[in-house]
């Protein structure tokens, strides 16, 4: 993807940034993290601590871009089947939501793991 068609994207609001990721999470069956040197996955909790988020992009690209500047964070790439069968249970179990495609803007799209595994699968079935 060109830096142009990356700032397109990113410059989306959050439920388009939505739309975009499910159409592309469905199509490449693999969601995006970033990790630490430790292999930690970043969390994110909103201000006043009420909402911790697992953030996740559609591609490498993104989460990089998103990383930019940051600690020491870098993308990884978690299979569709692997974050269905293990990190919606876990996330759930820990009481963490999603926080899908956050946007250099600090704007993201905040879903319960079950949520955005339906609205993943609806899409699917689609293809």
């Amino acid at each position: 993807m060109s830096g142009e068609d990356l700032n397109q994207v990113m410059e989306m609001d959050g439920e388009e940034r939505y739309d975009y990721f499910l159409s592309q999470v469905a199509e490449e069956r693999e969601i995006w993290i970033l990790v630490n040197g430790e292999s930690q996955f970043l969390k994110i909790a909103s201000d006043d601590g009420d909402v911790e988020y697992l953030p996740v992009w559609p591609a490498s690209g993104f989460a990089a871009e998103y990383a930019n500047g940051g600690e020491e964070l870098t993308p990884r790439s978690i299979s569709l089947p692997d974050f269905f069968r293990k990190w919606v249970p876990g996330l759930t179990r820990d009481g963490l939501d999603v926080g899908v495609f956050p946007g250099l803007d600090k704007t993201v799209w905040i879903t319960e793991p079950a949520e955005l595994k339906q609205d993943l699968q609806d899409v699917m079935s689609g293809f």
